[in-house]
């Protein structure tokens, strides 16, 4: 029996097999037919940031330039998050911009990206119409906000950041909002409570990250306490920006680690890597570096190629990553101003992108490829989960494959 497999098969908990039997409309199978696989989706989650894409969905801005950073995108990534900045989507109490991130999140939809909102509550980025406020006030309006989110966007938007940065919630001091003195009054589990049970209740079917980039022993505590709590975690969030420089695979593989033993999924939720210089490391706060201008190099760039591929390998080999989002596909309004897209602003793709388009969508990836079913219209297929068509004579059929050990697929071409 012929067989069609994908050229990189050193991560088995990644593959998946099956015997695929390919039929006619009335069920007669087709042997010795000619048939072409291709796969047209992986299961796991290459994602990226999708906020530069918002004017393109709302017809705001339609130019060539971000048409093609769109098209550099969606070659590229399954997954998109979207941001929920509570400051951006109400700027004025009672007016948030459903809409807006609606369409947005319908034009993701629309193509085939599966989506995530980031974050329902956070510190960072909560509204000045807020301050001032009663404390029982505030609680009460975040979640009349988380119930909001998730109900309104149910079937759009099923995962969720429900809760960002609590390590440094209660201390949080850069500047005034109304929610660390919340957080310091009633405590993180409460606000960690509130979050998770609002979002629930609104849609019992979300996947709820904890999330943070405090990713010392302090973390690790908060999410004992939050278990020991009772309170259901669907996934831990980790944010990776190495504005510093990469961590290395010893490094990072202990860290997920330390995370991976509480056996609840892990999402790699902002990881970043610099084609430019690399921030000193004395710097604590990455938004303490502010410089007028950070380009790539001649050395970022391949260095930037090369730790990007390092840093996709060791993670997707890890049985506990679920998702790994990358914190910009470009250059242009990147965060800190920092080299960290895969393209240029005028949409270059850099050494990066090439790199990683050939990693996702070449070893990890069947393309379209011709094979010859036997005499029970059978052929072999061994791939990355995910999805796949297959099209010949009459038609086209997909089919999944799925872990748990090779599996056999009817498929009826029409």
């Amino acid at each position: 029996m012929h067989r069609v497999a994908v050229k990189d098969r050193n991560y088995p908990h990644r593959l998946g097999a099956a015997t695929v039997t390919v039929r006619t409309g009335d069920g007669a199978p087709l042997p010795g037919t000619v048939v072409t696989v291709a796969q047209t989706r992986h299961a796991f989650g290459f994602a990226n940031i999708g906020f530069d894409f918002i004017p393109l969905a709302n017809g705001e801005n339609t130019s060539d330039n971000l048409q093609r950073r769109a098209e550099l995108w969606l070659d590229l990534y399954n997954t998109a998050t979207l941001p929920f900045y509570l400051r951006g989507f109400e700027p004025e109490r009672g007016k948030p911009n459903t809409t807006r991130l609606k369409r947005t999140a319908e034009w993701f939809r629309d193509r085939g990206v599966a989506l995530k909102g980031h974050p329902l509550v956070w510190h960072t980025e909560a509204p000045k119409w807020m301050l001032g406020l009663d404390m029982a006030e505030v609680e009460q309006l975040w979640r009349q906000r988380v119930r909001r989110e998730v109900r309104d966007f149910a079937g759009l938007i099923d995962t969720w950041d429900a809760i960002n940065e609590v390590v440094i919630m209660p201390v949080f001091e850069a500047e005034d909002n109304a929610v660390t003195p919340l957080a310091k009054a009633k405590g993180r589990l409460h606000m960690i409570r509130l979050a998770f049970e609002e979002a629930r209740g609104a849609n019992p079917n979300v996947t709820l990250l904890l999330n943070d980039f405090d990713l010392s022993t302090a973390y690790e505590c908060l999410i004992e306490g939050v278990l020991e709590a009772g309170i259901k975690i669907d996934a831990l969030g980790l944010q990776t920006h190495m504005h510093q420089g990469y961590w290395g695979e010893e490094n990072m593989l202990k860290t997920v680690d330390r995370f991976a033993r509480y056996g609840l999924p892990i999402h790699m939720t902002e990881s970043s890597l610099v084609s430019g210089h690399l921030m000193p490391p004395e710097i604590v706060d990455l938004n303490d570096y502010q410089i007028p201008t950070w380009p790539s190099t001649p050395d970022g760039l391949e260095r930037q190629a090369d730790e990007m591929v390092r840093h996709y390998r060791s993670l997707v080999g890890h049985p506990a990553v679920q998702v790994i989002t990358y914190w910009g596909v470009s250059d242009a309004e990147a965060w800190l101003g920092a080299p960290i897209g895969l393209v240029c602003e005028d949409n270059t793709p850099k050494p990066s992108y090439q790199a990683m388009l050939e990693l996702i969508k070449g070893d990890w990836w069947i393309k379209p490829t011709t094979v010859l079913t036997d005499s029970e219209g059978r052929f072999l297929v061994t791939g990355f989960l995910g999805d796949y068509e297959v099209s010949g004579p009459g038609g086209k059929a997909c089919f999944t494959l799925v872990a748990g050990g090779e599996t056999h697929v009817d498929v009826t071409l029409e």
